[in-house]
C-alpha cells in the first residue's frame, strides 16, 4: 500500500509503487505535442520533468482534489529533483494535464 502522506516534493520512489512510471512516460511522449501549452521550439524532455512530477503527486495524494493540493504542488516544484532549469510558471500547465490524467478528471 503506497503512503500518501510522503512530501511529493521528494522524487520518484519507492513511495510510487501504482505508478508505472515507464507507461506515463510512453503516454506523454506520445501525446504532449498534441496539448495546447507547448511550445513548438521545445521537445518532449522539456516537458517530461512536469508530467513526471504531476503524475507523482496525483499518485501520493490519491482522493484529494487539485483545489486543495495546488499550493503544495506549487510549493513543491521549486524542490522537485528532477525539475532541470524549469520554472512552475512554464511547467504548471503539463502539471496539472499529468494530474488530471491519472485522476480521471479528462
Amino acid at each position: 500500500m503506497p503512503n500518501h502522506d510522503v512530501n511529493p516534493t521528494q522524487g520518484f520512489g519507492a513511495t510510487n509503487e501504482q505508478l508505472d512510471i515507464g507507461a506515463e512516460e510512453r503516454y506523454w511522449r506520445d501525446t504532449w505535442a498534441s496539448r495546447p501549452y507547448t511550445a513548438a521550439d521545445r521537445g518532449f524532455e522539456y516537458y517530461w520533468p512536469g508530467y513526471r512530477y504531476g503524475a507523482e503527486c496525483a499518485t501520493r495524494m490519491h482522493g484529494r482534489r487539485w483545489a486543495e493540493v495546488e499550493n503544495d504542488v506549487r510549493a513543491g516544484w521549486d524542490r522537485y529533483e528532477h525539475r532541470g532549469r524549469t520554472t512552475w510558471e512554464n511547467m504548471k500547465d503539463a502539471v496539472r494535464d499529468a494530474w488530471d490524467r491519472l485522476t480521471n478528471r479528462r
